[in-house]
């Protein structure tokens, strides 16, 4: 994918941008003690029955974060005391 906007990558949920943590789950991983695959690709198929819902939920996540950052935005400031 191309062109992503970097002010997406502003949005963070606990200590790490949105982002980052869909490519961190979407990603091929094998686990060193048991040797099970953990697949993205292959869950998008067999569960969801659609081979682009990784990319799809990344196209998502990017909207999602440029819409939460213009919200809290258009947040009026607090008059705390």
């Amino acid at each position: 994918m191309t062109e992503i906007p970097l002010r997406a990558y502003d949005y963070v949920v606990n200590g790490k941008p949105a982002l980052e943590w869909v490519i961190e789950r979407q990603c091929v991983k094998v686990d060193k003690a048991s040797g099970i695959v953990n697949d993205a690709n292959r869950y998008a198929v067999e569960t969801v029955g659609n081979p682009a819902y990784p990319l799809e939920l990344f196209q998502r996540v990017i909207t999602v974060s440029l819409r939460t950052l213009e919200i809290v935005e258009g947040l009026p400031e607090l008059d705390i005391d």
